[in-house]
Formats: structure tokens, C-alpha cells, sequence
């Protein structure tokens, strides 16, 4: 029977940003926001378990991260059918799965479930969690901590040749956004905290940099 314990041998236990740290944290705010919202507890607790399966064995700079969710998916259609799932329910996890991801929104959520799966895993790119997982990611990939974005960047979110892609950078590009991409009622008003602290962390690491030239 799929469980927290099953899932945790999918996943690294010490990779801080998609490890299974990650899972679980999104695991309990999938619950607490399905609960709230009245969503399908079932399908939001197996999405949210298999929802970075194949991403937490990727190294950060790799370009399998792309498409991971699509992986991801697949594995969690293999596992759902082991356990014999009736196949609606099973294309309803999958479909929270591909719609998770921010940075493909070729599949948006259409279901409530997909909409909580979704909210949960962004409300861990913000806050203090979120912050310090930017830094994560950029020491994975070995991305430079500082570096001030380009005015391209800045205009139209696209990077120069050989631009860096430092924790600001992610900022300016994804996290400052999320709150608004929140789908649920609950993921909104949890979101709202977690955006302020990330926005104040931001200004005060621009300011020091600042004050530093």
C-alpha cells in the first residue's frame, strides 16, 4: 500500500532541494489544503508523494529536471496500477503530477485536486523554506550567489549569453510571483505570510549587496 514510508525510498534524503524533505512538507500542506477546499484526500496524498519521484534522483543542472513531471507521471501510473487503482483515479493523479510544475504551463490544473497539489508545492518555494532552497538549488548547479541581473533579464525574464541564474534571479523570475498563481482559497491566504517574509529576505540581500559596491 503506497505510504510515507514506501515514497521515501524514491527520494534522496539529503538533497535540500528536491528531496524527500520536499515530499514531505508538500505532502502535509497537500492534506491540510484538500481537507480545507474538500478535495479527494486519496489522489492528493499519492500525487503529492509521487509528484517529484524521478526530479529528486536529478542533479539540478540537468536537463532531465525539464520534463519530470512527465516521468514522474508514468512511474506513478506503474505504482497506482500495482495496487490495482481504478484507471480514472489514476489519470487523476497523473494529471495533478503533469500540472504541477510552474515552468511548463502547457497542462494547467483542472481539478481541485490538481489545484491543491499544485498550491502545496508552490507555498514551499516561498517563505523561509523557499529562500533557503533558492540558495540550495544555486549551490547544486553551481550558480553564483551574487550576481546582478542583466537588463534584459530584468525587462523580459530572459537571460544573456552566460548570464547567471543566482537565488535573485529565481526571485525576480518565479518566486515573487506565486502568491498570485495560487489557485485555492487556502493556498492564497497561506501564501500570504510566506510572500512577505520572502519579499523582505530579498530586499535585504539586494540592499547588503548594495551597500557592499
Amino acid at each position: 500500500m503506497l505510504s510515507i514510508e514506501i515514497a521515501r525510498a524514491w527520494y534522496p534524503a539529503n538533497d535540500p532541494v528536491h528531496g524527500f524533505d520536499h515530499i514531505l512538507r508538500v505532502y502535509r500542506l497537500a492534506e491540510r489544503i484538500a481537507e480545507a477546499e474538500g478535495a479527494d484526500l486519496d489522489i492528493v496524498r499519492a500525487a503529492a508523494l509521487l509528484h517529484d519521484v524521478d526530479g529528486g534522483q536529478l542533479t539540478a543542472d540537468s536537463g532531465q529536471r525539464e520534463s519530470h513531471h512527465h516521468s514522474a507521471a508514468d512511474f506513478a501510473r506503474r505504482i497506482l496500477e500495482a495496487e490495482s487503482w481504478p484507471d480514472e483515479r489514476i489519470q487523476a493523479v497523473e494529471h495533478c503530477i503533469r500540472a504541477h510544475r510552474f515552468r511548463d504551463d502547457r497542462e494547467a490544473p483542472q481539478t481541485l485536486e490538481a489545484k491543491v497539489l499544485f498550491d502545496a508545492d508552490k507555498l514551499d518555494a516561498i517563505g523561509a523554506i523557499g529562500a533557503a532552497r533558492s540558495i540550495a538549488y544555486a549551490v547544486q548547479s553551481r550558480q553564483p550567489l551574487y550576481a546582478s541581473p542583466s537588463q534584459r533579464f530584468l525587462e523580459t525574464g530572459e537571460k544573456e549569453p552566460g548570464e547567471a541564474h543566482t537565488p535573485y534571479h529565481e526571485y525576480l523570475f518565479k518566486l515573487r510571483r506565486l502568491k498570485a498563481r495560487m489557485f485555492t482559497p487556502t493556498g492564497r491566504a497561506l501564501a500570504e505570510g510566506r510572500d512577505r517574509f520572502l519579499t523582505a529576505f530579498f530586499e535585504q540581500w539586494q540592499a547588503e549587496l548594495r551597500a557592499e559596491r
